[in-house]
């Protein structure tokens, strides 16, 4: 188990970094910026004491996640498997399936996988908290094993932090970032002549005037689903600027601000999203929106890809990329982010990590933000001519991706039980949007889920 360090400690950790897990100031992607953890600078590895031929002839299995980013590591895993001589056995569910997965076999204390993807704001401190990837900073401390155009000092401040544990450990390497922004479909905004939305107010106003039923047009669509709407309601609550929890485990979800933020959630989903939206995952508000039948979708940045494919949008050339608008009291742009690590019960540590260090390579990310697959972590990629030569989006989403990191805040709290939080507070918006009343919604959630957090910090 890890070390008894409390949510406190680690919330004061944060700080120091100067990366923002807890107070969030300013996260930029893109700019250089001081190593954020207490590990010591790597030394600069050279040509020679490295060999990406090291482990040739082994064989390992990566557990990715049925997404962007998992599909650029797939399509182009020949590459890795010519390059080092060790083979790859991939397995890529969707991430809901894999998370259960995960849960499963780190819980019985063996893994059918070497290499895992996992996502940060939902996993961060039950990983860090079980031990369950492997620390990776011999890695890091050694020439050897380091190729020597990795450079750990490319990845930003928000990158590192996320890849850190309040120990010090880093538990993986950050291979993606994404902020929530706002699509718009740009010809339905012109058609009626609106602008597009620079505050919460803005939103509302544009949902009203551009929803329009008998033409099967909706003014607004997002995740109404239990769980996964838990997580546009945080996104939205940053526009207050406060945290559903604090950094003394206060529930802020009785709040004005809370309830208030629950309120407007409520209003564009019951009054201005499609039919049958308290069913809608990210996938069914991308088809909406992709379809051409929704004005604005609310959600992570990394769904420019689809959109811009003719194959299966719509709304091609049609989209404006949005930085999060302004809330009553700040502007946010919700955070996530995802990571490589090694199982703790892998027995081909070495050969993992090579995955997880070509998974997280300039080249690798490089391809990753041409193609949309969120914001990578790496400071390189966004002067990379030839990864902004070959986007298949807009260079506006890439400005978008660069405006968002200067405002990222992480949404989600960084707790064990993540999941349940999402759950209680999930059927809470769920109902909602059927018409129940927030305030007595919010109320019963906290009632609920109160000891569960209580109890998971004295563990």
């Amino acid at each position: 188990m890890a070390g008894k360090l409390s949510r406190r400690e680690f919330l004061r950790w944060s700080a120091l970094v100067g990366a923002g897990l807890a107070t969030a100031p300013v996260l930029n992607a893109c700019a250089p910026a001081a190593a954020p953890t207490p590990t010591p600078v790597p030394a600069k590895p050279t040509a020679a004491a490295f060999d990406w031929k090291r482990f040739k002839g082994e064989h390992i299995e990566a557990l990715l996640i049925k997404n962007t980013q998992g599909d650029v590591l797939v399509q182009y895993q020949k590459e890795f498997e010519e390059l080092t001589g060790i083979t790859v056995g991939v397995d890529q569910p969707p991430e809901q399936q894999q998370r259960q997965k995960l849960a499963v076999e780190f819980a019985s204390g063996q893994t059918s996988f070497d290499v895992v993807y996992y996502s940060f704001h939902v996993q961060k401190r039950l990983f860090g908290k079980n031990k369950w990837v492997a620390d990776v900073r011999d890695y890091l401390n050694d020439p050897s094993m380091v190729a020597p155009d990795w450079d750990w000092n490319d990845f930003s401040a928000a990158g590192k932090a996320w890849s850190a544990e309040a120990d010090g450990r880093i538990d993986a390497v950050c291979n993606k970032i994404d902020y929530c922004i706002l699509y718009c479909n740009k010809d339905i905004f012109a058609a009626k002549g609106v602008p597009l939305p620079k505050t919460y107010d803005d939103i509302v106003s544009a949902a009203q005037k551009l929803h329009d039923p008998s033409k099967n047009i909706y003014g607004f669509v997002g995740r109404g689903l239990k769980n996964a709407n838990t997580m546009l309601w945080c996104w939205m609550l940053l526009g207050w600027d406060i945290d559903v929890i604090d950094s003394q485990l206060n529930l802020n979800t009785t709040s004005p601000e809370a309830i208030e933020c629950a309120k407007m959630y409520q209003n564009l989903m019951r009054n201005y999203a499609p039919p049958g939206v308290g069913g809608f995952n990210w996938n069914e508000s991308q088809s909406t929106f992709a379809l051409g039948q929704a004005a604005m979708w609310m959600d992570g940045l990394g769904f420019a890809t689809p959109l811009e494919d003719p194959k299966s949008s719509k709304v091609v050339g049609k989209v404006a990329y949005v930085v999060q608008p302004k809330g009553p009291k700040a502007q946010w742009a919700g955070m996530t982010g995802d990571g490589m690590g090694i199982s703790s019960f892998s027995k081909k540590k070495g050969a993992a990590w090579y995955y997880c260090m070509w998974a997280t390579s300039k080249l690798i990310q490089a391809r990753s933000l041409s193609v949309g697959a969120g914001s990578p972590p790496r400071i390189s990629v966004y002067s990379d001519p030839e990864a902004l030569k070959n986007l298949v989006v807009p260079k506006e989403w890439v400005d978008t991706v660069v405006a968002s990191s200067k405002i990222g805040r992480p949404a989600l709290p960084i707790i064990v039980p993540v999941t349940e939080f999402r759950d209680i507070f999930g059927v809470a918006l769920n109902n909602m949007i059927g018409g129940a009343d927030p305030a007595t919604e919010l109320k019963k959630a906290t009632e609920e889920f109160k000891p569960i957090l209580e109890k998971s910090e004295k563990g």
